[in-house]
């Protein structure tokens, strides 16, 4: 189990709490899928709107559902 920043803790905490609100009936992402789908999505946020391709836009959008982020 690796280590995280406090920043990602919250945001994990904050995801398992919208989770068992809005997608009860979906299965939570576990830690490491938690992660591995929020690094990427930062990645991709930090490219910024105008910075992402078709198919970046197209995942940045798959993960922000899958992470219930707004």
């Amino acid at each position: 189990m690796r280590d995280v920043d406090q920043a990602t803790h919250r945001r994990y905490l904050d995801y398992r709490e919208r989770h068992a609100y809005f997608q009860a009936t979906t299965p939570v992402l576990t830690r490491e899928q938690f992660l591995a789908a929020d690094a990427e999505h930062r990645t991709l946020e930090d490219k910024g709107e105008n910075g992402r391709d078709d198919d970046d836009e197209a995942r940045w959008q798959e993960l922000a559902k899958l992470l219930l982020s707004d």
